[in-house]
């Protein structure tokens, strides 16, 4: 086994399917030992003696070459280090890190709650010389953990030469990334889809159909583009795996946690009572109010995410959300080009 080149920072299913996916066979040769941090002193415990992850990815058989630790410490030599933390506790968790120069690669999706920050925003604010990427796309983690073929977009803040050095160690055969520098539109595609996941659960939960879901997710999109284009990213971006195919995924699975919190929502609960118990994180939940505010800022129409906003602010229950949503008042579908 070759000596490790990456670290994963979070335990998570995402995090731990990331690993195991990285810890697999690359051009031939026997896999390569990953650590992995867990935040749980008794998790990383389960994890090298066992090789599973009851809390977070129960049904994975790990592969011996992901060794896990509790201390953040030890993977601070590594040159690549892959972020998947809540996008919330991002800036505390890389606050911690001694310093260094390396790769860092952003996997949370989400806005800052407070700040309003994108997480490389977050990052640079907090380790200034680190070299940034963004991994997004989709990808649910049991399907990853388990082999099963997919494509994300490895945006590089450091272009070309990040992604010649990058690439090489993330490829898998089962995991292929996709080049990009607008590191701004794969951030914003990650963040929006987890908003409009909830509001597509919604529509589940209301029993209102597929046609209705469909219309959701086209005009979810188009909103998710009149953000992005005002925020700077390119419309390729966000028309690419880590916008319009995430988006797709996770708008069509109670295997997404957003959506399922749309479900619960759909079906009467209120956002503290779908929310409570939860070991995993709906990042759609912390990020739909600030997205909210961030479009009225902008002078963007995100009718959408406004509404799923109102909705985890327990403003007005489902039903009557939907119906103010398709009250709206009649108007071309496609804006007139500036």
């Amino acid at each position: 086994m070759s000596t490790p080149q990456v670290g994963v920072i979070g335990a998570g299913a995402w995090g731990t399917a990331l690993a195991q996916a990285l810890a697999g066979p690359r051009d031939g040769d026997e896999g390569t030992e990953v650590l992995l941090w867990a935040r749980e002193e008794a998790l990383a415990a389960q994890i090298n003696r066992e090789h599973r992850n009851s809390l977070y990815l129960p049904d994975a058989a790990l592969s011996p070459a992901i060794r896990a630790t509790s201390e953040l410490a030890e993977l601070a030599a590594l040159p690549v280090l892959l972020v998947v933390v809540p996008a919330q506790f991002l800036a505390s968790v890389i606050a911690r890190l001694p310093a260094g120069s390396r790769d860092l690669v952003l996997c949370a999706k989400g806005i800052e709650a407070g700040t309003g920050r994108l997480m490389a925003d977050v990052a640079t604010g907090v380790a200034q010389a680190e070299r940034l990427a963004v991994l997004s796309g989709p990808t649910f983690a049991h399907e990853v953990a388990a082999g099963l073929p997919t494509a994300v977009t490895l945006a590089c803040g450091g272009g070309p030469e990040q992604w010649a050095r990058l690439s090489p160690l993330l490829a898998r055969p089962a995991l292929r990334p996709y080049y990009s520098d607008d590191v701004t539109g794969a951030e914003i595609g990650g963040a929006v889809k987890n908003v409009l996941a909830i509001a597509c659960g919604v529509v589940e939960g209301l029993n209102l159909g597929q046609n209705a879901r469909a219309a959701l997710i086209a005009r979810g999109y188009a909103e998710m583009l009149r953000f992005g284009l005002a925020r700077g990213a390119r419309a390729e971006t966000l028309s690419g795996l880590c916008g319009l195919g995430d988006l797709v995924l996770t708008c069509s699975s109670t295997s997404s946690r957003n959506f399922s919190l749309g479900l619960a929502l759909g079906k009467g609960l209120s956002a503290a009572e779908a929310l409570s118990g939860k070991s995993s994180v709906a990042e759609g939940a912390a990020t739909a109010p600030v997205l909210a505010e961030l479009a009225r800022r902008e002078g963007v129409q995100m009718p959408i995410v406004e509404a799923v906003a109102r909705l985890l602010r327990g403003e007005a229950p489902a039903a009557t959300v939907v119906s103010d949503l398709l009250a709206r008042p009649l108007r071309a579908e496609q804006e007139p080009a500036a």
